[in-house]
């Protein structure tokens, strides 16, 4: 990493960065202009966020029940954030795009329930790309529909050796700011403090 990248910003790059920049970037193959929705916003998400913006995805929609979930997406970049247990929750999501779905749609959380309410509201030819693991089963209630419009369901885990120095270079350039999902600087000795903040959110 470069002498000027702080190494706090430098550390979260793995994983917490390169994740969700591998979903977007391989396996969701976003493009600028398209519309992107991101369920769950923990480390994972709020990343997504702020590179879904950074790229040029149009709009970016957040999805989370928690309400300061949903600020902080905001405060990174979302262009909507959205409550997944509201009643009209696909109506607001296609108001928010033009009376159209979403391009890609990303499983960020890995709660039972989010595979279907994301394919729900696709566009024609729209994909969910699932990252987070919920270990239940998805259903998709109506085939005809899900084949005839062409969507998709992808898997994604991880990311590539090439994506970490990507990442660093985007930081370095002044492109991609971390230093929003800094918190706090805590000794080692505190260290169950620091589990326990994870814990409580």
């Amino acid at each position: 990493i470069p002498d000027s990248m702080p190494f706090d910003q430098a550390c979260i790059i793995p994983d917490a960065v390169s994740t969700p920049w591998a979903a977007i970037c391989e396996s969701g193959k976003v493009e600028a202009g398209q519309a992107a929705g991101v369920w769950g916003i923990g480390g994972l998400g709020v990343h997504a966020i702020q590179l879904l913006r950074m790229i040029g995805a149009a709009p970016v929609i957040a999805v989370d029940p928690l309400e300061a979930a949903r600020e902080r997406a905001l405060a990174r970049g979302a262009d909507v954030a959205l409550d997944p247990t509201a009643p009209d929750f696909a109506k607001q999501l296609r108001e928010a795009n033009g009376g159209r779905g979403l391009d890609v749609a990303f499983d960020l959380a890995g709660f039972e329930g989010i595979p279907e309410q994301a394919i729900d509201v696709l566009a024609p030819s729209g994909r969910l790309v699932i990252t987070g693991i919920s270990g239940k089963p998805i259903t998709i209630a109506d085939n005809v529909t899900f084949v005839g419009a062409q969507r998709q369901v992808l898997g994604h885990y991880g990311y590539l050796p090439k994506h970490v120095p990507q990442l660093v270079r985007l930081v370095a350039q002044g492109r991609l700011d971390l230093a929003g999902s800094i918190s706090d600087h805590l000794p080692l000795e505190q260290a169950p403090e620091a589990v326990r903040r994870l814990e409580e959110k």
